[in-house]
């Protein structure tokens, strides 16, 4: 497999709630500067981010019913519509992974589907995080197997707010269930170039990864630099 330069795998997630608005300026413009793929956003920084980020390489993601999925399937939908009326590229929707650890499969299948509909419309991409922490293998096989079916762009492990987050048994599982059919995205914990590197070898077409990690992930170092102009 041909490897882009790192940044292009990267969602920089600026997403913690105590954030201030000069804060997520700042995360939004250095994200820019490494020309990550998107950043990941709060929902009511979407407005922000699309300004931030016009004429750049870097697009607009934001989570849904983030972080513990159990709003309602109706209410998960009306979310993906309003933001993808804000102008998100990308929506990363959390499923309700407490009913996919009590295997009502049914209730989890509508409800990503409804959420996949309204990407699909919009021609917005669909991740779906399964928090895979909290899961078995078996369950996170099935819920892949939901999520290819679903029609969503890519199965997603962790919020990065939980107990932990990708791990390489999580990983492979989803590779291993989705049989290329749907996109494979680790996130939380990923700050090193090593590990990065070892994800997008294993398949993995996009790293959720938090946007202070960006430097160390695209030179293996963390000097505290500014990014370079032009850095890839």
């Amino acid at each position: 497999m041909r490897m882009e330069p790192i940044n292009r795998y990267l969602d920089a997630a600026v997403l913690k709630p105590e954030m201030t608005r000069a804060e997520a300026i700042a995360a939004i413009r250095e994200s820019v500067a490494w020309k990550t793929k998107t950043v990941c956003v709060r929902p009511f920084d979407i407005p922000l981010a699309k300004e931030l980020c016009a004429g750049t390489e870097t697009g607009v993601s934001c989570v849904l019913s983030f972080p513990h999925g159990t709003a309602p399937t109706a209410v998960k939908a009306f979310e993906a519509r309003t933001y993808i009326d804000m102008g998100a590229d990308e929506i990363d929707m959390v499923a309700n992974y407490g009913m996919i650890r009590s295997g009502e499969w049914d209730y989890v299948r509508a409800d990503i589907a409804a959420v996949s509909d309204v990407c699909r419309a919009g021609g917005v991409a669909l991740k779906v995080i399964l928090e895979t922490c909290h899961l078995t293998t078996e369950e996170i096989r099935k819920a892949t197997e939901i999520c290819v079916s679903c029609g969503a762009d890519f199965v997603k492990t962790s919020t990065g707010f939980s107990s932990s987050g990708a791990s390489v048994e999580a990983v492979r599982t989803m590779l291993d269930a989705g049989k290329g059919r749907i996109q494979v995205k680790p996130s939380g914990g990923i700050r090193d170039r090593e590990t990065a590197v070892a994800y997008i070898e294993m398949g993995a077409t996009r790293l959720g990864t938090n946007f202070s990690a960006s430097e160390a992930l695209v030179n293996g170092t963390n000097t505290g630099t500014q990014p370079p102009k032009g850095a890839y």
